[in-house]
């Protein structure tokens, strides 16, 4: 692998450099975004870089455990803020939902898959599998949380309506969380449908880029995008049911935030 030092990422830079001349060529007046975005990258990926650096080189359990729970709490603070900071206990529920759904696929895939018990805490298997499963855990509990409160806000009348007509706080909401649950998945399918036709993920890539057999890689790129299918759908099941049981009090009646 062709390894970048400090001089070939200040020539990487030049390409946010014109990136920001045409911006303002053009009077797009994202300059400021562009300079911003620029060094919060920089500084965050290095920062991160030698993070791992160390974790990897000490293969302590204790380190890669510490660096998966401050991703999974940052994952579910990013999550409920686009849900609502209003709804009470959203941020603890958010947090336990995708960290069922993290627990239930890596346990499916370490052992059923990779059937091997170094993987368990090893930070090459663990760390790079549990941040993409994160980040697309984060997303679908985005979604379909701020789809499914979003809804019921908009639709208290008609929610309402069915508990007047006998219906319990479950079949009210039924159709929504389905359809909120449907809008979490919806990122996920895309990226199925056209994975190695229109886009070659990072995992692919990055693999081919060290040298790795493409067929290997594909594998790999295979194994995870089934993680990140089933994650996404516990993700979604568990936060728009904990959503449902924040919407109604103990006597089944809709409340507002």
């Amino acid at each position: 692998m062709i390894e970048l030092d400090f001089i070939d990422l200040g020539l990487a830079l030049g390409m946010m450099v014109i990136a920001v001349g045409v911006s303002w060529w053009q009077g797009l007046g994202l300059e400021g975004q562009l300079a911003m975005a620029t060094v919060r990258t920089v500084v965050q990926l290095l920062v991160v870089g030698s993070l791992l650096e160390v974790v990897f080189q000490w293969r302590h359990p204790a380190a890669v455990l510490a660096v998966v729970m401050v991703m999974l709490t940052i994952a579910a603070v990013v999550a409920r803020n686009r849900i609502g900071k209003e709804i009470p206990g959203v941020l603890l529920m958010v947090w336990g939902s995708i960290l069922t759904a993290l627990s239930l696929t890596m346990a499916y895939v370490n052992l059923l898959v990779l059937r091997s018990p170094e993987a368990l805490y090893s930070p090459q298997y663990m760390i790079p599998l549990t941040g993409i499963v994160l980040g697309n855990g984060m997303n679908a509990a985005a979604i379909a949380g701020e789809r499914l409160a979003t809804t019921i806000k908009n639709s208290k009348l008609e929610i309402e309506t069915h508990l007047c007509l006998g219906a319990t706080p479950e079949q009210a909401v039924k159709q929504y969380r389905r359809e909120a649950i449907k809008a979490g998945m919806i990122p996920t399918l895309n990226a199925m449908m056209v994975v190695g036709i229109v886009t070659l993920p990072g995992i692919i890539t990055g693999q081919m880029l060290t040298g790795v057999n493409p067929l290997n890689a594909a594998a790999y790129q295979i194994l995870i995008m089934f993680m990140l299918a089933l994650t996404t759908l516990i993700t979604g099941l568990l936060v728009t049911w904990g959503l449902c049981q924040n919407f109604f009090n103990q006597y089944a009646q809709l409340r507002e935030f």
